[in-house]
């Protein structure tokens, strides 16, 4: 599986996906950390991919999505946008909205990290 194929198959697979700089347990720019903070306040599921360790992840991802700058939130394959959307989405009170239609308001709070490699088979 390309490094594309996997990025792709955690944005259509996984309920909510950010991709960030660093991991949930240590987030590696202050924009990632908010983001974060956003999306578990609202209650979401997570699931992040840190993109630090390989330059191509950062790139194919930028290339599949359009967006340039990093975090980048997907729910339910669509993104929502960086750290300041998802911020303004939560205190606004649409990210909770968006996330109780896309996954229904009883969905299990789980953050999860997984791993994305351009040397996969």
């Amino acid at each position: 599986m390309t490094l594309r194929d996997q990025i792709q198959h955690v944005i259509d697979d996984e309920p909510v996906a950010i991709f960030m700089k660093g991991t949930p347990e240590r987030p590696a720019c202050g924009n990632s950390l908010r983001a974060l903070q956003a999306l578990w306040n609202a209650g979401a599921p997570i699931t992040a991919v840190d993109i630090l360790p390989d330059p191509q992840i950062r790139q194919e991802l930028s290339a599949i999505s359009d967006w340039p700058t990093i975090p980048q939130v997907f729910v339910k394959g669509e993104l929502i946008g960086g750290a300041d959307i998802t911020e303004e989405l939560f205190a606004s009170g649409e990210l909770e909205r968006r996330l109780d239609v896309a996954l229904g308001p009883d969905r299990e709070r789980v953050v999860k990290t997984v791993a994305v490699a351009a040397t996969a088979a």
